[in-house]
């Protein structure tokens, strides 16, 4: 697994104003980390994840299973080694209020959830405050919390801080950053 994989924790930024999603992974240090750029008129969700801005490496790659699918899954890709790492696939009718995903693994046995904080203030985000009140989402592997995904409040840009505060490897953090990309993506479709 490469080296940009094994950080404890990460930001994540994505443009606002840009014509596709921009999306920018950043080291504990502000080194860059990941870059992904989203293609336009795409009909099944295609993002390719590279190592810089140049996109001569590829990293990782997420594409959806089917054109359109409301519980749509999400397969994983490690790009330098052509292997499934795993999939996510959201909840669908489950999602409306409070965002919710299922973490797979590479044989999409469920292993986990990606799931927003609490219902009262994904209520309180979509019906009046929106990204006034930053979203927090927890990775659980059981009830253990393996990683953790925070908005921050900014003007000019979606900002995510990505941890993974647990020292055993219950997920692979190539999945966990996987995940963070797709929803800074979804959550950027959603408010244009």
């Amino acid at each position: 697994m490469l080296t940009k994989f094994t950080y404890k924790k990460y930001l994540l930024k994505r443009q606002i104003f840009a014509l596709t999603g921009k999306v920018r992974v950043y080291s504990p240090s502000g080194m860059l980390m990941l870059y992904s750029e989203q293609k336009m008129f795409k009909l099944r969700e295609d993002i390719r994840i590279f190592d810089d801005e140049t996109k001569t490496r590829e990293v990782l790659w997420i594409q959806a299973r089917q054109i359109i699918d409301f519980a749509a899954a999400y397969d994983v890709t490690d790009q330098t080694t052509g292997q499934k790492v795993g999939a996510l696939r959201r909840k669908g009718w489950r999602s409306m209020l409070r965002d919710a995903w299922e973490v797979l693994d590479p044989v999409d046995q469920v292993i986990g959830t990606i799931q927003e904080d609490s219902p009262m203030k994904a209520l309180l985000r979509r019906a009046f405050l929106g990204s006034l009140l930053p979203q927090i989402y927890e990775v659980l592997i059981g009830d253990l919390v393996v990683a953790t995904f925070q908005q921050r409040f900014h003007l000019f840009r979606y900002e995510m801080e990505i941890a993974f505060p647990s020292h055993e490897q219950a997920l692979d953090p190539r999945l966990g950053l996987a995940a963070a990309v797709l929803l800074a993506i979804v959550e950027g479709k959603q408010k244009s």
